[in-house]
């Protein structure tokens, strides 16, 4: 690990990008692409949604046994019920209620769910002490900006209002999520201010803060490693109504008029991704308007290296560096003792 490393793959113009891996990420890129599967830009949304379901959990953590693993919901501002999976290392109990993440899975905004990010959720529990609910935010392009920053936000409302009746300790309460999850996160802590809601972390795995491709990483991984620059162009065309929406904070964070005043945030980001500058360049934004922030950059390895545990010992450090985060914040809030 590289802690608040800027760029540091971003000035190696002169070697091919693939020299930048982990010998361990590098056979696994090579595996997937003798695998041929279709891209996903090149399938349906539902076909899309079908086979990122699939894969998803092949090579995560295995599902850990919880305490409490459950099916809840909440409501939309349009009256919807928006579906919410809750895990806890402990049984709810309304006496000596559990900090409390809602977590916001990736996918671009059009695909992925509660379901393909349950080792993860379960996890996150597992190592932080916390309860975590991870929400079921309507996808595009059934659903286009700004739903799924709607619904987060809703469900991030509605906890704060209700979490009590859930064993949630409202005082105590963090937003986080991977990929465009994590700018959803980043979104919500934004929207979390302006209406005077406490949270005690934002943490982000790898987020995306704009839609350009004009940065150093935007450019040298830009095809061939997990996350090309077409899915990301397909999901953002799925997504969004028109151009205005780009620079639209609830979808691009970094346009926000004022950073001042966030919630303390943690942010990963991976070495060989190309949202790595984006993301480092957000925390930084965030240090430079008086906010604490840690931000750990995870050399060698790609976009969606979280969920790949399985192959890569990465996965783990920066689970086990998140669950840290939220235990700390958790003793700054006063909701456990240190």
């Amino acid at each position: 690990m590289i802690p608040d490393a800027i760029g540091q793959g971003a000035g190696r113009q002169d070697t091919p990008p693939e020299q930048d891996l982990t010998p361990r990420m590098h056979a696994l890129l090579q595996r997937i692409t003798r695998a041929g599967q279709t891209p996903l830009h090149q399938l349906s949304p539902e076909q899309a949604r079908a086979a990122y379901a699939r894969m998803a959990q092949v090579l995560d953590f295995a599902p850990a046994p919880l305490a409490l693993c459950d099916a809840l919901d909440c409501p939309s501002r349009d009256g919807v019920r928006l579906p919410l999976r809750r895990y806890a290392p402990r049984a709810a109990d309304w006496q000596s209620p559990q900090p409390t993440l809602l977590y916001l899975h990736g996918g671009g905004f059009v695909i992925g769910s509660a379901a393909t990010h349950d080792a993860l959720c379960r996890q996150l529990a597992l190592r932080s002490g916390w309860m975590v609910l991870s929400l079921d935010y309507r996808l595009a392009p059934e659903h286009r900006f700004p739903t799924a920053f709607n619904d987060s936000f809703d469900a991030l409302q509605w906890l704060h209002a209700h979490g009590d009746l859930i064993g949630a300790d409202t005082r105590c309460l963090a937003v986080g999520g991977d990929s465009a999850g994590g700018t959803l996160a980043a979104a919500c802590a934004l929207a979390a201010r302006d209406a005077a809601l406490p949270l005690a972390l934002q943490l982000m795995f790898y987020p995306g803060m704009g839609c350009g491709h004009d940065t150093p990483s935007q450019r040298r991984y830009a095809q061939g490693f997990l996350l090309d620059r077409d899915q990301i162009d397909w999901f953002f065309g799925l997504y969004l109504r028109g151009p205005q929406d780009c620079t639209d904070w609830r979808f691009a964070p970094q346009h926000a008029a004022d950073h001042r005043g966030l919630a303390p945030a943690w942010l990963a980001v991976a070495g060989c991704d190309p949202l790595r500058d984006e993301g480092l360049a957000y925390a930084e934004l965030l240090r430079r308007a008086g906010g604490q922030v840690t931000a750990t950059e995870w050399p060698g390895v790609t976009h969606d290296f979280i969920k790949l545990s399985r192959a890569l010992p990465e996965a783990t450090q920066a689970l086990d560096s998140a669950a840290h985060a939220l235990r700390a914040a958790a003793v700054q809030a006063g909701a456990v003792s240190a």
